[in-house]
């Protein structure tokens, strides 16, 4: 069940965890098919945090050409490389160490040279990379985007930086780097991920048109957004 909104934020019902598991995985592939074909190459950008985690496990045994993989990462802690709450280790483990993609295609944040020397690596590392094909994405609690948190700096303007030191991050760790807004929108397709009570009222201040980090990803094509069942609006439940 979808409702397209004025500001072309498609939003998705699904029933439960699963199905957001298996929609999400069906759009990836779909999204990797379709930019072979096309181009030659899939350029994804990854979410971090818990809901993912069962997607990227059911991509181990996706059929699909892993040569033409180029992954990127939203956000990333500035924590040491090997540290479990990496969202780089996170992926690792559950897929990306199980799938043949040439390790030079696996664009890991270097978050462990501290926010703003990971940020300039970062920038360097996308210096001449056009639209990423699809961008996966998550919501927190307080409309927070990969580390893109409220009441700071977002990088919507065109000629924001690609990548963004996080100094201030509202909880640990406080270090972080970000894909900016304006990169992230730079995209052919933005697929948000969002399951959990806790994200009820960010959903409702989003669908009103507040102000909030996820509400400045507005790439030509719009968003969708997966919500589950208890996270629908009574209109469209």
């Amino acid at each position: 069940m979808d409702l397209t909104d004025s500001c072309s934020t498609r939003w998705i019902g699904v029933a439960d965890a699963q199905e957001l598991r298996q929609t999400t995985y069906r759009c990836i592939l779909n999204a990797a098919t379709r930019a072979i074909d096309q181009r030659g190459r899939f350029l994804i950008v990854l979410a971090g945090g818990s809901t993912p985690r069962g997607i990227y496990q059911m991509l181990r045994d996706a059929a699909t050409d892993w040569s033409r993989w180029q992954v990127y990462f939203g956000d990333e802690r500035c924590l040491p490389a090997d540290d479990d709450e990496r969202n780089s280790v996170i992926a690792s483990r559950a897929w990306l160490n199980h799938v043949p993609i040439p390790q030079n295609q696996v664009h890991v944040i270097p978050a462990e040279l501290g926010a703003s020397a990971a940020a300039l690596a970062c920038g360097e590392a996308l210096r001449g990379v056009g639209e990423f094909d699809l961008v996966l994405l998550g919501l927190g609690e307080d409309g927070h985007t990969a580390s893109l948190f409220p009441g700071r700096g977002w990088g919507v303007a065109p000629g924001a930086p690609d990548a963004l030191a996080v100094f201030d991050a509202p909880k640990p760790p406080s270090q972080r780097v970000s894909l900016s807004a304006a990169r992230l929108s730079r995209a052919r397709a933005v697929l948000f991920l969002v399951e959990g009570e806790s994200k009820r009222n960010a959903v409702a201040q989003w669908r009103m048109g507040a102000d909030i980090p996820a509400r400045a990803i507005h790439p030509e094509a719009g968003v969708d957004v997966l919500l589950g069942a208890t996270l629908l609006p009574t209109e469209i439940s």
